[in-house]
């Protein structure tokens, strides 16, 4: 079976239709996620990770993500430039 990458917010919606089959249809997690075309692990991961969130919550989520990685990098940028300000520095010319 080919492996499908989702979005969190397709995610979102996957768990929610899950919650439904269960709640209206009375149907077991299994038979809805297997409905849903999702096994019963990636579900319980799923709902591990993105359980109470809403799609502007995924959104702001991976928006932030996306800003920590950006000032990491700065980070590291910069420890890099003072260490070689310092190597510099350090030797007596």
């Amino acid at each position: 079976m080919a492996r499908k990458n989702y979005t969190v917010e397709q995610i979102i919606v996957k768990l929610r239709e899950v919650e439904l089959h269960c709640s209206n249809q009375d149907k077991t997690i299994a038979e809805a996620c297997r409905e849903l075309g999702i096994t019963e692990q990636t579900y319980y991961r799923w709902r591990k990770e993105y359980g109470g969130m809403n799609t502007s919550d995924a959104r702001r989520m991976k928006e932030l993500e996306k800003e920590n990685a950006r000032l990491k990098k700065l980070v590291a940028e910069q420890a890099l430039d003072i260490s070689i300000l310092r190597d510099v520095n350090s030797k007596n010319f």
